[in-house]
């Protein structure tokens, strides 16, 4: 076995897309991206066997520290077969080796293994499938983990709601399986004439962000960021941005036509006793919507919403979402994400990952326990994921890292 510490880029790629479980967070246009926005120096190493071949590979975010020392992030890698216990023990000696090589702290992992399998509310299944060999083999070869944390408190989510596809002859099962309330939206954003677009950009995106971010407590990255994931991720075919638009001035008028009939209709007499409540109802209905359009009366185009998706081959994860109040109201997030499940079952992708969960449905942080309850309207299973890892080379600087970088950061921001 040969430990590669520079694989070409070809050679990663060619890896990553015969992989069976490769992760967005692992290609290449991530690592790209990470490269360019956010100060890390991505690194591809892998391991060939007696025969020149690829048998495990990952992508390493190295994130430099003072005095020449390191450490590396490799998100929701390795790119290997953790059930072989043989291989993962020879790339992790030389991970080892290359740690020490290159003066790293340590190097973080969160594998996107199963740990076990759980029910809707969170409790493991007696007698379900489970990847604990897998969690023992780590420690055994020197991972530290991080803990079964139930929210955000790691890198990545350590829980999710995925929907697979294998299961479903026709989206009408798919339908049948979404939550009525969820799909009672879905069927009203029809009557407003949203447009659906699967091959768009993130122009829009970074101020149709901004309102879930402050909503949901989460840090908005800055433009520059979701423009070079889109540039990276289109060149490689790991990005797919869709999004939601409307016409503002044909909505404003059909509204306001509706309106005009249904007075007319009241003039007229041709509104029954029995109608008239409903009729009364519309009517509040329609002219607060046309208080809602007004500021969009004389624009065509709209961007109301979008969904920026990472791919890895037959897989499809929602990375980052964005709304405005129009697309709030018109129900375009609903929509859009049950387009996404559309999609995916059409173009026979094997499952799409909503991206993130909480371990703890009932929790008050934040808006977590929102967030949870509103995945679970569409997302047919829940996971536990196995967790964070790290593999650390200098035992007292890690200890002692985190309160150093934090009196570093302190004393060079006063120069």
């Amino acid at each position: 076995m040969q430990f590669v510490d520079n694989l070409s880029k070809e050679e990663y790629i060619a890896f990553f897309q015969k992989f069976p479980y490769s992760h967005f967070l692992q290609s290449y246009a991530w690592g790209e991206s990470i490269k360019e926005t956010r100060g890390k120096t991505p690194y591809y190493v892998g391991l060939k066997d007696d025969n020149g071949q690829l048998v495990a590979a990952a992508l390493l975010l190295k994130k430099n520290a003072p005095f020449g020392l390191c450490y590396y992030y490799c998100s929701r890698g390795y790119l290997i077969d953790f059930n072989n216990f043989e291989l993962v023990k020879i790339f992790t000696e030389e991970i080892k080796k290359y740690l020490k090589r290159t003066k790293a702290i340590y190097l973080k992992i969160n594998p996107e293994i199963m740990y076990q399998e759980i029910d809707k509310d969170g409790n493991r299944i007696p007698n379900g499938k489970n990847n604990i060999p897998i969690f023992d083999n780590l420690t055994k070869l020197g991972y530290i983990h991080q803990g079964f944390v139930k929210l955000y408190e790691n890198n990545e989510p350590r829980y999710t709601f995925r929907r697979y596809f294998s299961q479903y002859k026709s989206i009408e099962e798919i339908k049948s399986s979404i939550s009525k309330t969820f799909m009672q939206t879905v069927h009203r954003s029809y009557s407003y004439n949203l447009n659906i677009n699967f091959d768009s950009n993130v122009d829009h995106f970074f101020e149709l962000n901004k309102s879930n971010a402050t909503k949901d407590g989460f840090v908005q990255y800055s433009d520059n960021f979701y423009q070079t994931l889109y540039k990276y991720g289109k060149e490689y075919h790991n990005v797919l941005v869709f999004d939601v638009s409307v016409n503002g001035q044909k909505l404003y008028q059909d509204t306001q036509e509706s309106l005009n009939k249904i007075k007319e209709d009241f003039t007229n007499g041709l509104i029954t006793k029995k109608q008239k409540p409903d009729a009364l109802d519309k009517v509040k209905r329609l002219e607060k919507e046309l208080a809602i359009f007004a500021p969009y009366k004389d624009q065509e185009n709209i961007v109301i919403c979008s969904l920026i998706n990472g791919i890895a081959n037959d897989m499809m994860w929602t990375m980052y979402i964005g709304n405005n109040k129009l697309g709030e109201y018109l129900f375009a997030v609903n929509r859009i994400y049950y387009e996404t499940i559309k999609y995916c079952f059409e173009h026979n992708y094997r499952f799409l990952d909503l991206y993130g969960t909480v371990g703890d449905p009932e929790t008050t942080y934040k808006n977590l326990g929102g967030l949870h309850a509103y995945k679970k309207k569409f997302g047919d299973t829940y996971i536990e994921f196995i967790g964070e890892f790290d593999l650390v080379n200098k035992p007292i600087l890690y200890k002692v890292l985190p309160t150093f970088l934090k009196i570093y950061r302190k004393l060079r921001g006063h120069k």
